[in-house]
């Protein structure tokens, strides 16, 4: 059965590849170029961009990257991809489906979103969610008023990646509405069905004891601290393309997602544990079809999968138990697949016939 399903999802795979064939040549570049530009109020937007200068192997972290530090940009295909990181994310877990957007011609940005990274965690969530629409505008910015990137760009068309809590700051973009108190009731309704997308990486359930207690607690404390029924909405009309993937989203209104404001793809982690699919993605999907497309269901893989390179996890921990990859997912070759799906998507929506 896992062999099957997955042919079933190379098999979709191999469909948006082969439209990938009858859509514009964009494989323009020879390397990829990196530079950082300062955000205010602290942190960095990471870029790359297709370079023709030599790349070098670099160390960040766990992860052995490589490409051209401070690289002269070259001509690419004139569109910015801004991908939004996940909960406590950094810019290097996303470097693959960077560089594949960049041997595209894509410039590709990714935000630091505040309080809300890997080095500095001390508030994700609603917090986080309504500032990271905001500033993905702001990386756009960033990147129209630089004097080596900007000569190389039209922004009247951005497209905008996200994954998890970047995830919900893509359907954000494609006109979503949410507020706290919709995430306080979707918590307070399915915890224990739902306990880390309400809770985070905190702790866990374990089948014992103990579960009741913790399941009181984290209601006393999401009851408290998010009760705010404000709607929030953000739209960027510079944004015209977004893709979703494991979206954190129970906290939207469906009916906001009924008719997406740009073109959504959607992409869906059927063994994910950590934002379970039917009150996230899947109910998107329920909301917006045929208004939106699922860009592909990885029928046996998890939350990790929108993670390449994957870092490395501690055995036995909570990000092991929500980030790792299910028996029988084949990341070598369905996360490349993956890759190019969502590239070829971009183009075809930003770029056109």
């Amino acid at each position: 059965m896992a062999t099957q399903r997955a042919w079933t999802t190379i098999l979709a795979l191999a469909g948006g590849l082969l439209l990938g064939l009858c859509l514009p040549s964009t494989a323009l570049a020879s390397g990829m170029g990196m530079i950082r530009l300062v955000q205010d109020g602290g942190g960095t937007t990471t870029v790359f961009y297709p370079s023709a200068a030599s790349e070098a192997p670099v160390s960040q972290g766990p992860f052995r990257l490589s490409w051209a530090d401070d690289g002269a940009p070259q001509p690419g295909n004139g569109r910015l991809i801004v991908i939004s990181h996940g909960s406590g994310g950094s810019p290097w877990v996303h470097a693959d489906l960077a560089r594949t957007l960049v041997q595209r011609g894509f410039v590709v940005a990714l935000p630091q979103h505040a309080g809300d990274n890997f080095i500095d965690p001390s508030e994700p969530g609603p917090a986080s969610w309504k500032r990271r629409p905001l500033e993905v505008g702001q990386a756009i910015d960033r990147v129209a008023l630089d004097p080596r990137l900007s000569p190389l760009l039209r922004l009247d068309a951005v497209g905008v990646f996200g994954g998890s809590a970047g995830g919900h700051t893509a359907l954000s973009l494609a006109g979503g509405e949410w507020s706290p108190a919709r995430f306080r009731d979707h918590c307070l309704q399915h915890i224990a069905e739902d306990f880390s997308s309400c809770v985070g990486f905190a702790m866990r359930l374990r089948g014992d004891g103990l579960d009741r207690l913790k399941i009181a607690l984290a209601k006393l404390i999401i009851r408290w601290r998010f009760d705010d029924d404000t709607p929030q909405r953000h739209t960027d009309p510079r944004v015209q393309a977004v893709v979703a993937m494991v979206p954190f989203a129970a906290d939207f209104a469906p009916a906001s997602l009924e008719n997406p404001v740009v073109p959504l793809g959607l992409i869906v982690a059927e063994q994910d544990v950590n934002q379970l699919p039917a009150f996230h993605v899947k109910a998107v999907q329920a909301a917006c079809a045929p208004r939106c497309r699922v860009l592909a269901d990885l029928a046996d893989g998890g939350h990790g999968a929108m993670l390449s390179p994957l870092p490395p996890l501690e055995p036995g921990s909570i990000a092991d138990r929500l980030l790792s990859d299910p028996p029988g997912f084949d990341r070598e070759t369905l996360i490349p697949a993956l890759h190019e799906t969502v590239a070829d998507f971009f183009v075809q929506k930003l770029l056109g016939p």
